[in-house]
């Protein structure tokens, strides 16, 4: 059942994190880009509730705030980063009184220059809708069992090629579920529009010349989900310009744009204890929704499904084949963190070798793989780097996956589990 998000609260993963974590802990950050239901969840728990994008409740608290933290709690600080020191002002508190459930904050990135939030407030990220939190399907392949180990895998899902492909554009923001067509690209053009014109500026950086900006971001969107170096965007954004923009232009663009939560680079995989070496360091380039890297680039549905679209690696495949990936990863990065697990991806520095996505566990360092396919069937091919992986990894590898856009979930006889994507939950 497809939830409607405009009739009342949806329960997200990040829900349960919550649910365990506050009555530990004195103060908590929602972190996350905007319009990803920062503010929805957070009211839930919440019994005084600072809207700190309202100028006058804004001046009330930069006022007294510490007559604002010792309201009734939980104290909800709503884009905290929007009254000067509020930051240092919750952290002393909390150094004072370590009364679990007390604070919480939400924002899109930290204030420059904030002292350490190490030991004082702890920080939860929020990401887009998954599948089965937007109701496209129901979970029934937990990524916590995998862990552990002989994990059930069985299920169906209805969901096909061309539903995928909707659910990319469509977005996992909440507040765009209910919009379709014209509306649903007016409200991502403008999403996009905001970053350039406004969240830029009041993170601190100044942009001085937009375009050059916009054409870097379009250009990162086509290398969605890929390695491609700085260099290679930098040239994509720029093909007709004698004088390339420098490093000293485009570093500060990243780093604003990672600190907005906008950017969501998947990192290289660094393991802890085995003998893999030669891998490479970089990262898998992301977005926060893929609909808003579709949007950039300019794809439609129907171009999408007949192989068009921007991409680095036409060689590798489509270019709904990297924002099918884009999903994935972003799922499973939901999922993971609920297990308490860290997610990064595997690549040899020749290529020989590559594994989409690895979650590994912190606490026991126990792995699980996963390979992306945009296809309904798998094959003897599509395992030969989670094999690889497993034989490498010994009893560390806790299961393989491959992800798929077929119907069922089943293993094969290697071992190797396939799941629809719409099938894998927390």
């Amino acid at each position: 059942m497809v939830h409607d998000f405009r009739t009342g609260y949806v329960q997200r993963v990040v829900d349960a994190q919550l649910d365990d974590l506050m009555p530990q802990l004195p103060a908590l950050l929602l972190d996350g880009p905007k319009a990803v239901g920062k503010t929805r969840t957070a009211e839930q728990r919440a019994r005084t509730v600072w809207s700190l994008h309202r100028p006058p409740v804004a001046q009330v608290v930069s006022a007294d705030p510490r007559a604002a933290i010792s309201a009734e709690p939980a104290v909800l600080f709503d884009e905290y980063h929007r009254v000067e020191h509020l930051w240092d002002e919750v952290k002393d508190f909390v150094d004072r009184d370590h009364s679990p459930g007390r604070i919480l904050l939400t924002g899109s990135a930290p204030p420059r220059g904030v002292h350490s939030r190490a030991g004082r407030i702890a920080s939860l990220r929020m990401r887009p809708l998954t599948l089965p939190e937007r109701g496209a399907c129901g979970a029934t392949v937990s990524l916590a069992e995998m862990f552990r180990g002989g994990a059930t895998v069985a299920g169906s899902c209805p969901l096909r090629l061309e539903d995928y492909t909707d659910l990319i554009l469509d977005s996992g923001f909440p507040g765009l579920q209910h919009l379709s067509g014209t509306a649903l690209t007016t409200q991502l053009n403008g999403y996009l529009d905001r970053i350039v014109d406004r969240d830029m500026p009041e993170a601190g950086l100044r942009v001085r010349r937009p375009a050059t900006l916009r054409a870097w971001l379009r250009a990162y969107a086509a290398a969605v989900s890929t390695t491609t170096t700085w260099e290679k965007i930098r040239d994509a954004a720029s093909p007709n310009q004698a004088d390339k923009p420098a490093k000293t232009t485009t570093l500060p663009y990243i780093d604003t744009l990672t600190e907005l939560r906008i950017l969501d680079e998947l990192p290289a995989w660094t393991p802890s204890r085995n003998h893999l070496n030669r891998l490479t360091q970089a990262p898998k380039h992301h977005l926060a929704d893929p609909a808003l890297a579709a949007r950039l680039t300019g794809v439609t549905r129907a171009s999408l499904l007949t192989g068009a679209g921007s991409t680095f690696t036409p060689h590798d495949g489509t270019y709904l084949g990297q924002l099918f990936e884009s999903l994935a990863t972003m799922s499973v990065r939901v999922f993971a963190a609920a297990a308490r697990a860290d997610v990064s991806h595997l690549r040899l520095d020749s290529g020989r070798r590559e594994v989409d996505i690895i979650a590994e566990r912190d606490e026991d360092r126990a792995a699980v793989a996963f390979e992306v396919k945009l296809a309904a069937s798998v094959t003897d091919a599509d395992v030969k780097h989670l094999v690889w992986l497993r034989e490498e990894l010994g009893d560390q590898l806790a299961d393989a996956v491959v992800l798929t856009t077929g119907e069922h979930a089943y293993r094969r006889p290697d071992g190797v589990a396939v799941v629809p994507l719409g099938l894998l939950g927390p």
